[in-house]
């Protein structure tokens, strides 16, 4: 396997090239937080469109939602999340920096020690044993290990006094459980049924580092999907192989993902696997699959006091179905995205380009009309606004027709369209490929079918 790319230069491209900003920039920033720019907003809203098109569009028993942020305070208790959602947080003295104990052991051994199943005084054991410094300073001078919340409060109301705590949600799937009813009496839906979602999340995550691994608000895209108990664990096994199959049609490489099953499982659950990715930082979580049985329907037919049952139409039988459950972060998928798609290559005349390989489904432009020379552009912005009716389309007229090239090279453009002075005698043009930076000669005729073609997400 090749060495690991690094994530320092990939944070600098996606500053220069427009992709991500650090988060309030101007005010020195805030820890977690970062900003998609021009660039990586079109990438993460592709690639979030190439999800939905595999997981919603293409399937038959699949339902959308968009549920809100704010819920009500119940479906937290109902969920657990306001009685035990915690990290395990540890202080480095010196510094004052505040880290996750069970980061710090699986960061140290590199993956090879998973600190899911151990107890607060088995992880506060390692990190002495291993004498693990704070990553910060430098200096082995720890706090003993306190459980954190994970839930940002805020308040609704209008009187002091007389406000009622709220959080801001820290998943998105409890939007899919309280609209299970919703959603199967609306649509007609027949077990099995899935309810998809994608959007935002908070969680008061603490841990620094690591670009877009890890923030304090990000989104998720998930599916629930609603099946009998005997076929639940056959819809898991299907669910790890379409999870892992999605991000290998990416253009990702077979060898950079692995299997992670859960070695503790939570009381409810009866299987749990990560699919993991091959970071710069090292083996991390990208996706999750979760048999979560029918503890979460249960729990909320507990807690509001309405059933959450499923009336078989065939048998007439009633039921509390199961869920298996499917979750990646799109920032997240972002983040192995830009790492699996940066290059550096060395051209025969010794130069060095900067590419990003991105799938052309995702990359977040097209295709980019350059002009040979500037008294070309009237005609390049005719074919620019044709194609910027089918495509979302870079122009740019700045600098030599090289420079323009690797500008492109470094957004990941599939496609550069040049202009010349043929141009205006046979109504043709260069088209060149990113990857190989071959080219050829088509039509203006020839080109929305040509790029259309090979943009595709299957």
């Amino acid at each position: 396997m090749e060495m690991l790319k690094n994530l320092d230069k990939i944070v600098n491209l996606c500053k220069a090239r427009g992709l991500i900003f650090p988060g309030s920039d101007i005010y020195g920033g805030m820890g977690n937080t970062w900003d998609y720019g021009p660039v990586g907003v079109e990438l993460k809203n592709n690639i979030k469109h190439a999800w939905w098109k595999r997981f919603v569009q293409e399937q038959s028993n699949v339902y959308g939602v968009d549920a809100a942020i704010l819920m009500n305070p119940r479906v937290w208790d109902a969920s657990g999340h306001t009685a035990s959602f915690s990290d395990p947080k540890m202080d480095c003295k010196s510094c004052k920096q505040r880290f996750r104990a069970d980061n710090l052991i699986e960061e140290h051994s590199k993956g090879k020690v998973s600190a899911e199943a151990m107890t607060n005084e088995e992880m506060e054991a390692y990190i002495a044993d291993n004498k693990i410094k704070c990553p910060h300073c430098g200096n082995f001078n720890w706090s003993p290990i306190r459980q954190f919340k994970l839930m940002f409060e805020t308040s609704r109301g209008t009187v002091e006094g007389e406000k009622d705590v709220v959080y801001l949600r820290p998943e998105t799937a409890q939007g899919e459980f309280v609209n299970f009813l919703n959603v199967q009496r609306s649509m007609r839906a027949k077990v099995p049924f899935s309810i998809a979602q994608i959007g935002k999340a908070f969680r008061n995550e603490i841990t620094p580092g690591n670009f877009i691994f890890r923030t304090i608000e990000f989104e998720q895209m998930e599916l629930q999907n609603f099946c009998k108990e005997d076929d639940a664990m056959a819809l898991y096994d299907t669910y790890k192989q379409k999870a892992l199959q999605f991000v290998l049609d990416l253009g990702f490489k077979p060898d950079h993902f692995r299997f992670h099953d859960h070695e503790k499982l939570a009381h409810y659950a009866k299987a749990a696997c990560d699919i993991q990715y091959l970071f710069p930082i090292g083996w991390e979580e990208l996706n999750g699959i979760h048999h979560r049985s029918t503890w979460d329907l249960s729990r909320h037919q507990e807690y509001s006091g309405k059933p959450m049952t499923y009336l078989d139409p065939i048998t007439n039988e009633k039921y509390i179905p199961n869920v298996i459950e499917y979750s990646i972060g799109a920032d997240r998928l972002t983040l192995a995205v830009l790492c699996e798609a940066y290059d550096e290559e060395t051209l025969e005349n010794g130069e060095t380009r900067v590419v990003m390989h991105f799938h052309p489904a995702i990359a977040p432009f097209k295709v980019a009309v350059l002009p040979l020379q500037k008294n070309l552009s009237d005609k390049a912005k005719e074919v620019y606004a044709m194609l910027s009716k089918e495509f979302r389309c870079e122009y740019d007229e700045a600098g030599s027709i090289g420079k323009r090239y690797r500008r492109e090279d470094e957004i990941g453009t599939p496609f550069c369209v040049t202009i010349d002075f043929d141009t205006l005698e046979n109504n043709t043009v260069t088209i060149r490929d990113r990857d190989t930076m071959e080219q050829i000669r088509l039509s203006i005729d020839e080109l929305i079918p040509y790029i259309d073609k090979r943009i595709k997400f299957n």
